[in-house]
């Protein structure tokens, strides 16, 4: 039996899945990028008239997409602490790598849970992160 949670504070998913699914113990969260709940705007994307990426910043997106992370957690009833596994998506590892590894290292001074970085060629939305991750929750 699992059990699904949708956040009030977090983006609305693009699709339909909901941001987090309870399996015993443990909570699977839905791929989380840094779009905010209630806007079209990206923070740290700028787009052009035709939706397409002109520029945009990594620093930004990352903490955007750790907060939203962190909400997903707290409201299905797990926490930071509580991830056990990170996968991370970026569109551009050359470029982007150094940056989020350095802002990955100031959340996660604490906790460090296993992580998995992954170089693909776009994302459904014009992103340039996106991070899925594995929790454990209180039973």
């Amino acid at each position: 039996m699992s059990e699904k949670f949708v956040s009030s504070k977090a983006p609305e998913p693009v699709g339909l899945y909901p941001h987090a699914r309870r399996v015993g113990n443990l909570l699977f969260l839905s791929g989380v990028g840094p779009r905010q709940k209630g806007s079209k705007e990206i923070p740290g994307v700028t787009l052009d008239q035709d939706g397409n990426i002109t520029d945009y910043c990594i620093e930004t997106q990352c903490r955007s997409v750790f907060d939203n992370i962190r909400w997903i957690l707290e409201e299905s009833g797990s926490s930071w602490d509580q991830l056990v596994d990170v996968q991370v998506f970026l569109t551009n590892m050359k470029d982007d790598f150094k940056t989020y590894n350095k802002i990955y290292a100031e959340y996660f001074a604490d906790n460090q849970p296993c992580r998995t970085t992954i170089e693909i060629s776009s994302l459904p939305t014009p992103i340039a992160i996106e991070l899925k991750c594995i929790a454990t929750i209180d039973e």
